[in-house]
């Protein structure tokens, strides 16, 4: 085939694949807009206590998704879902000072070839072979480390808050406008706020 002719055909093969992507993420697009049943994110409990080397957050979420939810995940559309915790100190003339931030961030997908979900985060992936088994590991923290034995006096207030939400940053462009403005997608977000205060060391 003459070289025109074989720019000619891949420029309509790139072209053809571009459509095909297009009408994709426009599927799933009208997924979110049909959205029905409420997916749940949200902070089920959580405690501060002292560890060996400092004080540490446990936490348990609710992490339920919709069929939509689970039907753009299987079509190649990872998800991130994201907990946040902040402790501060009250202060009366201002603003109050944070001691402690922290972010989790694990993102879920599927991979059509092995018929596995991959949960990653950070570096570290886990595959599972159920949607339910990965959203297992993504409503619970154990022995989060927040800070030093130090940081925190005993007798004194502080207080905690933590939240467990869906980024919708994450999403392809053409899906961030349907999901953003779909209330039904807008997951989590609510902080579960308490006081925490610090016992005396025994002597």
């Amino acid at each position: 085939m003459p070289e025109a002719g074989c720019r000619g055909l891949a420029r309509r093969i790139g072209a053809a694949l571009r459509l095909t992507a297009a009408r994709g993420l426009l599927l799933l697009a009208l997924l979110l807009q049909a959205a029905g049943a409420a997916a749940e994110l949200g902070v089920k409990s959580a405690e501060i206590s002292p560890g060996e080397d400092g004080f540490v957050l446990n936490a348990e979420f609710e992490v339920a998704l919709n069929p939509r939810l689970e039907e753009v995940v299987a079509r190649g559309v990872p998800l991130y879902l994201v907990a946040e915790f902040e402790l501060s100190k009250p202060r009366w003339y201002w603003f109050d000072a944070v001691l402690a931030r922290h972010s989790l961030s694990w993102r879920l997908s599927y991979h059509a070839l092995t018929r596995q979900y991959r949960l990653s985060t950070g570096v570290l992936h886990q595959n599972f072979t159920t949607l339910e088994e990965a959203l297992r590991i993504v409503s619970r923290i154990r022995d989060l480390p927040l800070a030093e034995r130090a940081a925190l006096k005993p007798g004194t207030a502080y207080e905690a808050r933590l939240r467990l939400h869906l980024d919708l940053t994450q999403l392809p462009k053409p899906l961030q406008v349907s999901a953003i403005g779909n209330r039904d997608w807008n997951l989590g977000g609510d902080w579960r706020e308490w006081t925490y205060t610090p016992a005396p060391e025994a002597k």
